[in-house]
């Protein structure tokens, strides 16, 4: 028999293809997050649960499934997912690493280069019909060849940023909470936290998102920062105190920033409309047809294995297998 599966959003087409083929899949049709209660709904009688980074698997939920075999998060983050509440019921959580790593990259200098330009200043004057053609001091921005790059969080993501610097010829400096084997580190060179503030041009986030970087750039860390500096972040909205990067790019304490991810998204902190040197971008870091069905295709493997009784490839809470 086909495992029964519940997702509560669609996935690329050939991930639902392989759904189809491989399940007794049921959905929850609407194009928008799913409240609790229809998810409660849906997943009545299922073996299986493939959610996304926006659900919030708690154990009132968990609870409701008596039956459930396993939680299969679509994304590598998975603080949406109550993961003692899993263990305590002995639930398997699974995630989907190791795919995002070029993509979300590419966005983290996307954004860099989008900032440093004013590249959204600039296609603003011209949707809105107010350029007026070329001009010397029109809209200048800051270089990036040949400054300084500051990554905070060293894994995969940000050595990958690393090697795309290195080909605009940018000094790397970079933090992480234990220093990398030289081997390791892309040519880049270790810093402590306070001296990558100190030092870059660019401060591009890469940390994962717990209780310890929770507001990891707040008050204190803008005042040591260039007012030069561009913060990058693609990582999880709440690594920065969103209200005290508002207060330093409306003083000029930071020159500005670009955001995929915010601190209680959708919803920004207010200030942040109406500045002009903030690039804001919807959460596209994984955003590419070729990323998303291969995060899908690794959430669907995950599920298959625990339903066939088997170890999965990427589970978050191991202990709950032995």
């Amino acid at each position: 028999m086909k495992p029964k599966i519940f997702l509560t959003r669609r996935m690329p087409p050939a991930v639902m293809e392989r759904l189809e083929r491989e399940t007794d899949l049921a959905w929850h049709s609407e194009d928008r997050v799913a409240p609790k209660a229809e998810i409660i709904a849906g997943l009545k009688g299922r073996d299986a649960l493939l959610c996304n980074i926006l659900d919030r698997v708690d154990a009132e939920l968990l609870d409701s499934c008596p039956g459930l075999k396993v939680v299969a998060n679509f994304g590598v983050g998975f603080n949406n997912i109550d993961v003692a509440a899993a263990n305590a019921r002995k639930i398997p959580v699974t995630n989907t690493p190791g795919v995002l790593t070029d993509t979300t990259a590419d966005m983290a200098f996307t954004l860099m280069l989008a900032v440093a330009r004013r590249l959204g200043e600039g296609e603003r004057l011209v949707r809105a019909k107010q350029w007026t053609g070329w001009q010397p001091l029109q809209l200048l921005g800051a270089d990036i060849t040949g400054a300084t790059l500051g990554i905070i969080g060293y894994g995969r993501i940000g050595r990958a940023l690393a090697r795309r610097a290195q080909a605009f010829d940018m000094r790397v400096i970079y933090w992480n909470r234990t220093r990398l084997p030289a081997s390791e580190e892309a040519g880049a060179t270790h810093a402590s936290f306070d001296d990558v503030l100190r030092q870059s041009d660019f401060i591009s986030l890469h940390v994962a998102y717990n209780s310890e970087t929770h507001h990891l750039l707040g008050e204190r860390q803008f005042a040591l920062m260039k007012p030069t500096v561009f913060v990058i972040n693609t990582t999880r909205g709440a690594v920065i105190d969103e209200a005290a990067l508002v207060r330093a790019l409306q003083t000029k304490h930071i020159a500005g920033a670009g955001l995929d991810v915010f601190e209680r998204e959708p919803q920004l902190e207010p200030g942040l409309y109406q500045l002009e040197n903030v690039v804001l971008a919807p959460h596209l870091g994984s955003a590419t047809i070729g990323t998303r069905t291969k995060m899908g295709m690794i959430a669907v493997d995950n599920l298959l294995a625990v339903c066939a009784g088997k170890r999965p490839p990427n589970c978050v809470n191991p202990q709950v297998l032995d």
